[in-house]
């Protein structure tokens, strides 16, 4: 641990940005076609009762947030409210949950290159992908926070150009491609072809494919204004999401048949196709590719700056705290960046046991993290409506997916984690205890702000 603390080169305007190269990725572009096959059009109820769900969540980590602006984000939080346990389990599950979704991320990514470049295997790919991004979180926080707003304003525009031409053609205005009306909605076996279960499936995909937003309130600490800046943050993520996520599901299940085999597979290349537009397929497999890229950026990025703020509560190694010159965790950078690579390396060598073990074993790791926030908010503020619901929300997630064969083995994965993690802090807390203060008494012991 040095005495330097972290840069605060980002402004206001890349902090959302950040936040949506974690959230937009590979979760809306291809996860949301599990969740149509599942609810059918009712996955637009699956959405706005997630949204709603994050909406609260997201509102009172601002708020929080807001008054401590610190790279912990939610694991402070947890921790002051509940204590060293808490900040402890919010920090290390929301860690590897990070560092998996990028190792799932770059495999993807590699796919879609390697169906334009054969002859290159996707394991260089992959190592390029990782090495780009790593140098990227290795440079000072302003220039990635730079790369990360052109990236994901990208995927913004092409979100925009999609709900654009998805309403013009359901106004009839496109040339060969008349409007479906609300046909797609109503005559494909109804609203919800699988009754509410599938909405409750819907819930769950939509749940998961929020996950990262959380990140700006992480990103908020490097921000010169740093309480301004998370509350103007929130704000334009919460809407920017709503407008991307429920304006695409709509269009989707309004173009083209729910149960189309396409949709599946990729619902936003499914409507490029059925509408006609040339070159569809390359040019979705594009937009995909950056929404992939960015929230490797975004998702190594925010792993790395919780990994940091656990060594600052003595949760993690005390050499993973180490800074750079311009005030970025070059250490935590690294072994984040590792672990991914690390976790790429065993979705090539056991594609079917270990690496789908490692996504069951964060399946359920947002909802964790989201209940801990509720939870930490009605310590910390006092009773309240939005910290009732959300707790009430999350409790029949985590309900349903116990009761869902489909479902429950992450859940239960997960929360083995959890407890493991527990214990092991435990032990660590007592042998403290028994060896007596650990040094976070010097000067600049503690990287975060106080």
């Amino acid at each position: 641990m040095t005495g330097r603390v972290l840069g605060a080169g980002l402004r206001r305007r890349h902090l959302a940005m950040i936040a949506l190269g974690g959230a937009i990725g590979a979760g809306l572009f291809v996860g949301s076609g599990v969740g149509i096959a599942a609810a059918g059009p009712g996955i637009l109820v699956s959405y706005v009762l997630a949204g709603v769900l994050t909406v609260l969540v997201m509102r009172m980590l601002g708020e929080m947030s807001a008054d401590r602006p610190v790279t912990g984000s939610f694991a402070e939080h947890a921790r002051r409210a509940f204590g060293p346990w808490a900040g402890l389990l919010a920090g290390w599950m929301y860690w590897a949950l990070l560092v998996v979704s990028v190792a799932a991320e770059a495999v993807a990514a590699a796919h879609i290159v390697g169906g334009w470049v054969p002859a290159v295997p996707g394991w260089a790919w992959v190592a390029v992908f990782m090495s780009v991004f790593t140098a990227s979180n290795l440079t000072g926080v302003r220039n990635f926070g730079e790369l990360e707003f052109w990236f994901a304003g990208l995927k913004i525009a092409a979100i925009v150009g999609f709900l654009l031409l998805g309403v013009v053609v359901l106004g009839g205005l496109m040339p060969g491609a008349p409007s479906p009306g609300a046909g797609h909605l109503l005559h494909d076996g109804g609203f919800l072809p699988h009754g509410w279960h599938g909405v409750a499936v819907g819930v769950v995909a939509a749940v998961f494919a929020f996950g990262g937003l959380e990140t700006v309130t992480i990103a908020a600490a490097e921000c010169e204004d740093p309480a301004r800046a998370v509350r103007a943050g929130v704000r334009a993520v919460m809407w920017r999401v709503a407008v991307c996520y429920l304006g695409s599901m709509a269009v989707v299940v309004t173009l083209v048949p729910w149960n189309d085999p396409a949709v599946a597979d990729g619902p936003y290349a499914a409507v490029m196709g059925r509408i006609g537009v040339p070159g569809a397929a390359d040019l979705m497999k594009a937009v995909v590719l950056v929404a992939l890229l960015s929230a490797m950026n975004a998702n190594v990025y925010g792993s790395s700056r919780m990994l940091y703020a656990l060594v600052g509560r003595g949760d993690a190694p005390r050499a993973l705290g180490r800074l750079g010159r311009s005030g970025v965790p070059y250490a935590a950078v690294l072994a984040s960046a590792a672990f991914g690579f690390v976790s790429v390396v065993l979705s090539m060598v056991w594609p079917r046991t270990v690496f789908p073990f490692l996504l069951n074993s964060i399946g359920a790791a947002i909802l964790l993290v989201w209940a801990l926030i509720a939870a930490s908010h009605l310590r910390l503020r006092g009773p309240s409506a939005r910290a009732a619901v959300a707790l009430a929300g999350i409790g029949g997630v985590l309900l349903f997916m116990l009761g869902d064969a489909a479902s429950r083995t992450q859940l239960l994965t997960t929360g083995g984690w959890a407890v493991v993690l527990l214990v092991l802090g435990w032990v660590r807390r007592l042998r403290s205890a028994r060896s007596g203060p650990t040094g976070r008494t010097g000067p600049g012991t503690d990287p975060l702000p106080s």
